[in-house]
């Protein structure tokens, strides 16, 4: 298993004004499945988040798969199959997955973790749909 922990939340950031409060959620840690379908995402907050490799790749962040503007965004579909091969850290705010297709220029913030997280049920059930997958 790819374990990573990540630092505790700092509690100053050049990002964020000096009386703000902290501007994302912080994961504890990012854990990559051995058969690399799975990354569970542990936040500060106590959230665990199990998400698979597929539904990761096609909620991608990156032009590619969202477009520049909510009507472009695209379903990708025959990623049944893929896999995470890597995940790297970008700076303090995100990690970027490469994926076994050769994807890899989606940046995963960590709140869109969480969002992508929190959404899981629905967003997984209206992919399905949209491919003929209603399982």
């Amino acid at each position: 298993m790819q374990r990573r922990p990540w630092p505790s939340n700092p509690t100053s950031s050049p990002l964020l004004p000096p009386d703000s409060d902290r501007a994302m959620n912080w994961p504890r840690e990012i854990r990559l499945s051995s058969d690399k379908r799975t990354l569970t995402v542990t936040f500060d907050g106590g959230e665990r988040f199990a998400l698979p490799a597929e539904y990761l790749r096609v909620e991608s962040p990156s032009a590619e798969v969202q477009g520049h503007h909510p009507s472009q965004k695209q379903t990708v579909t025959g990623k049944q199959d893929v896999t995470i091969v890597a995940v790297e850290p970008v700076g303090n705010y995100a990690v970027r997955l490469i994926f076994d297709d050769g994807h890899d220029s989606g940046l995963y913030s960590f709140d869109y973790l969480w969002e992508l997280g929190r959404d899981l049920p629905d967003r997984w059930q209206a992919y399905l749909i949209a491919q003929g997958r209603d399982e």
